[in-house]
């Protein structure tokens, strides 16, 4: 008995020690307990994304629920590979901002299947990859100006905010005046509105994964007053069931409800409909759109993640006190290359690109240093993904007010842009504005670099142009004469 005790101490300390040796625990004054409470904290507050992502994605032509499964795998498996080859505190999943490329950009405004907006997602990808391999990635974002990378970030803010008040039926297009506020009859404006209400009450009172809870507390009031409508006999479609009136309190016709159609059960493990997202991106059809298009696309692609990676990147281990005395992450290469690695693995899940999340950084207010607290998160998005069915609960309302808010967060980067500075505002300025009037991720960047080579140009200063910029601008012009009228 005393044998067996004695043998299962050791086992358990030579767990501990292999565990704090490998990820660098000790070394980094955390300990296995912390780093695990971090992973959960992690994942409270980024696991928004398995309800966000679907949501964005189906409005493509993508299966719900087979999108809510592939973002959950995805997730896992880059954020267990950031754990096991970065170990660092970084969870990454698919990024807001990339699935609004891929949706509104790449398959509504260009006409495109999603199996080829995924390949593009995997073509960018290797590119990124091969960028990382041979020490090119950091080059080009030397390259580029910092008030274009922080720009960029807040135009993608922006673009997501416009997307949650169009979901939330709060937007809505007017003849008159373009856009104007939709109808306090529509249920899906009252739930939306009350989603966003919750979310802010819940940000002010400093609840970690305040998203969402906001999420699950808004699907739950909508259940309920969906169920109280059926009682009454009245309409509350906030899940627009076919035939059900749109308007609040008008007659419910017969034989219809306002739930949503829903197997009953809670779990359920993948098979073939939940899976077929995955492997399905198109290389061939992706190849076959024309060189330039092709490039245009991989490049702006591109661009979403080389800003949202790196500034999540310094940022994150900024705050954890993990940065060198020169302000750089030791062994960046090896995070870069998983980010790649990453996307690579989101294209070919079918679930738009995954990248590092400035969400990591609750993990690291919760004392998490190391690549145990990834390893945490990744098998607690293995586990989200076993609660697939219950993703029919939640209408569009509730995640609409989470798009609204993330656009936010990313809104708070813009006064780190030097507004004093003709040549670096305005340039910044355009890509902010010209991403939002034109309804295009790619043009907006695209104002923005070709703007600030004129601008520095005019003003004698076009030697304090990187030579990369000089190309990019050029390619851009390229991209505005021959094929910016189809995306």
């Amino acid at each position: 008995m005393y044998e067996q005790t004695q043998k299962k101490n050791v086992e358990g300390s030579s767990i501990t020690s292999f565990l704090d040796k490998y990820f660098h625990i000790s070394e980094r004054n955390s300990n296995i307990r912390t780093e695990i409470i971090a992973g959960v904290t992690t994942f409270m507050t980024m696991a928004y994304i398995i309800i966000v992502n679907p949501g964005i994605l189906s409005a493509a032509g993508m299966d719900f629920k087979a999108v809510f499964v592939a973002t959950c795998l995805a997730a896992a498996l880059s954020t267990f590979l950031m754990g096991v080859i970065g170990k660092y505190p970084f969870a990454l999943a698919p990024g807001m901002g990339m699935n609004a490329v891929v949706t509104f950009g790449i398959c509504i405004g260009m006409g495109l299947s999603w199996q080829i907006a995924m390949a593009l997602i995997f073509i960018e990808g290797l590119v990124i990859l091969i960028l990382v391999l041979t020490n090119l990635r950091e080059l080009v974002m030397n390259s580029i100006p910092g008030s274009l990378k922080i720009a960029i970030g807040v135009a993608i803010g922006l673009f997501i905010a416009f997307i949650g008040f169009k979901d939330s039926g709060m937007m809505v297009s007017n003849p008159s005046t373009y856009i104007g506020f939709g109808s306090m009859s529509n249920p899906v404006v009252i739930v939306s509105l009350i989603g966003l209400i919750i979310i802010m009450a819940l940000m002010a009172l400093k609840v970690k994964g305040s998203i969402l809870y906001g999420i699950i507390l808004t699907s739950i009031i909508a259940l309920i007053m969906c169920f109280a409508a059926d009682a009454a006999g009245i309409a509350f479609n906030v899940y627009n069931n076919a035939n059900v009136p749109m308007v609040a309190g008008a007659a419910l016709p017969e034989g219809l409800s306002n739930l949503p159609s829903w197997g009953g059960s809670i779990i359920e493990l993948p098979n073939a409909a939940t899976l077929s997202t995955v492997g399905q991106l198109d290389i061939m059809g992706a190849l076959n759109i024309g060189i330039l298009t092709l490039v245009t696309l991989v490049f702006a692609l591109g661009m979403v993640d080389f800003f949202d990676t790196m500034g999540t990147v310094v940022a994150v281990g900024g705050q954890a006190k993990l940065l060198d005395k020169d302000g750089k992450l030791p062994g960046l290469k090896n995070v870069l290359m998983v980010d790649s690695l990453a996307a690579m693995i989101g294209g070919f899940m079918g679930c738009s690109s995954n990248t590092t999340y400035v969400e990591s950084a609750s993990g690291v207010s919760a004392g998490g240093r190391t690549g145990l607290a990834s390893v945490v998160t990744s098998v607690l998005f293995l586990v989200a993904m076993l609660f697939v069915p219950l993703a029919y609960l939640i209408p569009g309302a509730a995640t609409a007010p989470a798009l609204i808010i993330v656009g936010f967060l990313m809104l708070t980067l813009v006064k780190d842009i030097p507004w004093d500075k003709l040549e670096d505002a305005l340039p910044a300025f355009l890509t902010i504005v010209g991403m939002m009037f034109t309804f295009s991720i790619s043009k907006g960047i695209g104002f923005g670099f070709i703007s600030y080579c004129l601008i520095k140009t005019a003003s004698g200063k076009w030697r304090d142009v990187h030579p990369i910029m000089w190309i990019v601008a050029f390619v851009f012009a390229l991209y505005f004469i021959f094929v910016s009228s189809i995306i």
